[in-house]
């Protein structure tokens, strides 16, 4: 993992560099700089209104007893989408705008999801990605049930041996 993020903070600035000395060649260099100040602060609206949208989603997937699952990872993407938003370059920006647009953002979420596995703790229940709802009981009646109640008390009563 280690000699890919070098590469990367070796190779991204490279590009990046190239990237200006040609556009600001083609276009000028104010209006090159306008160029990446505009970009960013676009990014950053569309960051902050998809943000808002994959939020509710997520709240509607929860009430309905849902694990959101795809949405949590699209609320990561866009995190990182306005990481790249936010850096100035044009192969940043490009990469940050792909990923703001809704379906390159769910596909590349998909993939993201198939390659990895989530275990869950041991507590009672199993979460299995794309298995339905995980806080459904999904003993098959093979195990022992245990039923019972509970009364809560009061921090008055910690003291007290009933």
């Amino acid at each position: 993992m280690f000699p890919i993020l070098l590469l990367l903070f070796i190779l991204v600035p490279i590009v990046e560099i190239g990237l200006f000395i040609q556009v600001g060649g083609f276009l000028g260099v104010w209006t090159t700089i306008f160029l990446v100040i505009f970009t960013a602060l676009i990014g950053a609206s569309l960051v902050r209104s998809q943000g808002i949208a994959t939020l509710l989603s997520v709240q509607s997937r929860l009430q309905q007893g849902e694990l959101p699952a795809q949405q949590i990872v699209e609320g990561v993407m866009l995190a990182v989408a306005g990481v790249l938003l936010l850096t100035p370059g044009f192969m940043t920006d490009t990469l940050g705008m792909i990923v703001l647009l809704p379906k390159p953002r769910a596909i590349i979420a998909k993939q993201l999801m198939k390659r990895v596995q989530v275990n869950g703790m041991h507590s009672g229940f199993h979460t299995n990605a794309g298995q339905g709802n995980p806080f459904q009981n999904q003993d098959k009646g093979d195990g022992n049930v245990f039923e019972g109640e509970f009364e809560k008390k009061d921090d008055q009563d910690k003291d007290r041996l009933n």
